[in-house]
């Protein structure tokens, strides 16, 4: 390659240009020789050329000490030439143009030289850095001082998290550097004053980080913590695995209470069993909110015999699906401060964002579960995936020291059983039975019996993951540096919560009033299938599936008027009032027990329902509008081709009439009141008028759906279905 073709480009480029070796004193020379030349090549040649070709050896030079804040821009934002540009000058920094001047400054600098910089700290820990970090190790780190966030006054936020290093370009065996860690400084000024205090030293070898699976600089950890590394991982005694991505998760995934329960497949040993029993949806694991030891169990996957064959076309194409209803681990890859696994039995798919692990020897499970949900683990990972990314592989490099297993095994799995009675309390679970509250003859004794068992509960994971921490702490050699004790955020099972747990109650009474549930029997009643009128006894569940929701009490099976028998046959007659009562104080509100059971009906039970259901309702809501002319609910699974027509002509049309009816009356009270009390009547007419006209027009809608006989498919889920009627149903906020 010529010089100028070099030098081509070069104000794009800029000092990451790579200079062969040129005779500049024979350049330099022959420009002397043409000064005097009066032909139009000497201008040419001393404006345009002599210009470059300094520039060329200022570049091609080399330094004792070489400072720069580089400019920052990562791979994906450079046009394709600065890119290609990039990746073939600097194999080892091309992830970001910051990277890249880190290996440019290597090079600008002569033996003995000195490295001066100050960058993104990103290349200390992330994977695709990784390349570079084994090129620098090359070169003594002399010292560091690790900022983290809010470096510098004039940059907010925690976006720009910086390093500022000196580098020598020496390899000297065993060097030892300095490193001061200022990650927690909260300010400019609180990172000056920890730095100025001699505290957060740190001192290693750069081959220390050799040790560690990706080689981050992890400074920072003892010398225990860094022998640790050095022992088993995970991965020794298991794989770690990653799920299935569909390509069409709206095609191929459901909430498992969208779906016809018949059809799911539950504990399954492979795939031949769960065809073979003619089942279409299996458990899925799809990560979730921070939970540990058992739970998140809400997602099913199609994975009949067709949707197998579109699935192996589509997506990722069903990597390890050898592994597919095994018993084993799974964790939320992103979106959790910690990570936190859980038991999972047989019978699970699991996609993407809910990775599995599979023991080589399953006896060697659960202990593997308790390290992996220890303050140890966490300790690790903090090197291993800083950015809090838990993906397989660095979770697969944990190291894993064998102490005490009888002991931790028998804390695991009372850990276990402890978050399954927890998730299993609740009717997000499949293996819900009954509601706690659903006990005794008072509401409030029954929510202390739940609360000191919900307490109890957490206080004994609590001691169990102390003790698992305790044992553990002691086997990694980490006592100086970590303290067992577990903060009551990180126990992720729930304590009671009266508000929330009267109101899931009530959302329990809708189910049996809908037939979904009975205070009869346990689990599921009805979910799908053919609907029998004598699957409730005590309770009995609403025979055409429409449940109104009024101002007043214009229908005999007015929601109000069913949650009151409900309440009346679980608990006494003797005890509704006083339940009654227990319920709407739980609720908040003003007015008598039952008109705040009604306001919660009309204007809360819904947003309820919606975030129970993850915005996937099995109860919709008809509803004409924001001044409540008319409501109603119908269960999902027990819509038909004539609902719509039967709300119409039972129910809306009714309450017209009970409008035109009511809105006379009152007129004729009005011509006979005083003043004082024809203030309060027109009041009252001018909202029952305002009602009636929203009634009016939301019937026209209703009629129009009404005669198209509108079907809906459970296999297409409650968005699609919802979509169908979304005219004259509420919206899913």
């Amino acid at each position: 390659m010529t010089f100028t073709d070099e030098m081509h480009d070069a104000k794009e480029y800029g000092s990451i240009l790579r200079i062969n070796s040129v005779d500049y004193e024979a350049l330099f020379s022959r420009f002397f020789e043409i000064s005097n030349d009066v032909s139009l090549f000497r201008d040419s040649a001393l404006d345009t050329l002599m210009p470059l070709v300094q520039s060329a050896q200022a570049i091609s030079q080399h330094y004792h000490i070489t400072s720069t804040n580089p400019p920052y821009m990562v791979s994906g934002s450079m046009d394709d030439k600065l890119l290609s540009f990039i990746k073939k000058n600097y194999p080892n920094g091309k992830n970001d143009l910051y990277s890249a001047f880190v290996e440019r400054c290597i090079g600008f600098s002569k033996p003995y030289g000195f490295v001066s910089m100050i960058t993104q700290h990103s290349w200390m820990f992330l994977s695709r850095f990784e390349r570079l970090r084994l090129y620098l190790q090359n070169y003594d780190t002399i010292n560091m001082a690790h900022l983290g966030a809010r470096a510098f006054e004039e940059i907010g936020g925690e976006i720009v998290q910086t390093t500022s290093f000196v580098k020598r370009k020496t390899n000297i065996q065993n060097y030892i550097g300095t490193y001061c860690r200022l990650v927690d400084g909260g300010s400019q000024d609180i990172k000056e004053e920890l730095y100025l205090s001699g505290i957060n030293r740190f001192y290693c070898t750069q081959q220390a980080f050799a040790n560690i699976y990706g080689s981050p600089v992890a400074y920072w950890i003892s010398k225990n913590m860094m022998h640790d590394f050095t022992q088993k991982e995970l991965g020794d005694y298991g794989e770690t695995r990653q799920g299935f991505a569909t390509g069409d998760n709206g095609r191929f995934l459901r909430y498992w209470y969208e779906v016809d329960i018949s059809k799911l497949g539950f504990g399954c040993q492979n795939a031949e069993v769960f065809w073979n029993n003619g089942a279409t949806y299996s458990p899925c694991n799809k990560g979730g909110e921070a939970r540990k030891w058992y739970g998140n169990n809400y997602i099913v996957c199609k994975y009949d015999e067709e949707a197998y064959k579109a699935l192996l076309g589509m997506g990722n194409h069903l990597p390890s699906r050898d592994y597919y209803f095994r018993e084993g681990l799974t964790w939320s890859t992103l979106g959790t401060s910690f990570l936190s696994m859980r038991y999972s039995p047989e019978g699970f798919l699991f996609e993407t964002k809910g990775s599995m692990y599979f023991a080589y020897d399953d006896r060697n499970l659960k202990y593997l579960l308790g390290v992996m949900n220890s303050k140890v683990a966490m300790l690790a990972l903090q090197v291993l995936c800083p950015t809090i990314d838990f993906h397989e592989g660095p979770v697969s490099h944990v190291p894993i020291i064998i102490a005490d297993k009888a002991r931790v095994d028998a804390l695991v799995e009372e850990n276990i059983s402890i978050a399954k009675k927890d998730w299993d309390s609740f009717e997000i679970s499949w293996d819900f039975k009954r509601h706690p509250l659903a006990r005794e003859k008072s509401v409030e004794t029954a929510f202390s019996l739940w609360n000191q068992e919900c307490e109890e509960r957490f206080n004994t994971m609590r001691a169990n993951e102390e003790e698992i921490n305790r044992i553990l702490i002691s086997a990694y050699g980490l006592s100086q540096e970590l303290s067992p004790d577990v903060d009551k955020k990180e126990i992720t099972i729930s304590k009671a919560d009266r508000s929330r747990d009267i109101r899931s109650l009530i959302s329990y009474a809708v189910g049996c009033m809908f037939g979904r549930y009975s205070i009869d029997r346990e689990g599921i009643t009805y979910a799908g299938g053919v609907w029998e009128n004598s699957y409730a006894q005590r309770f009995s569940a609403d025979k055409d599936g429409i449940i109104p929701i009024c101002d007043d009490d214009y229908f005999q099976d007015d929601i109000v008027t069913r949650f009151v028998d409900f309440i009346r046959i679980l608990y006494g007659e003797e005890n509704l009032e006083e339940n009654l009562s227990y319920i709407a104080n739980s609720l908040g509100g003003k007015g008598t027990a039952r008109e705040i059971l009604r306001s919660y009906f009309l204007n809360g039970f819904y947003s309820d329902h919606l975030k129970m259901y993850q915005k996937t309702p099995i109860y919709w809501l008809f509803d004409s509008g924001k001044k409540n002319g008319f409501k109603c609910l119908v269960y999902m699974h027990r819509y038909r081709e004539d609902t719509v027509a039967r709300i119409r002509t039972d129910y809306l049309h009714e309450q017209q009439a009970r409008y035109r009816t009511t809105i006379a009356d009152i007129e004729q009270q009005i011509g006979r009141a005083n003043t004082s009390e024809r203030v309060k009547l027109s009041k009252r007419l001018t909202n029952l008028q305002t009602q009636a006209e929203e009634a009016r027009l939301y019937e026209e809608k209703v009629h129009h759906l009404a005669d198209r006989m509108i079907r809906i498919d459970l296999d297409a889920g409650v968005k699609k279905n919802y979509e169908l009627l979304s005219d004259i149903l509420a919206k899913l906020k």
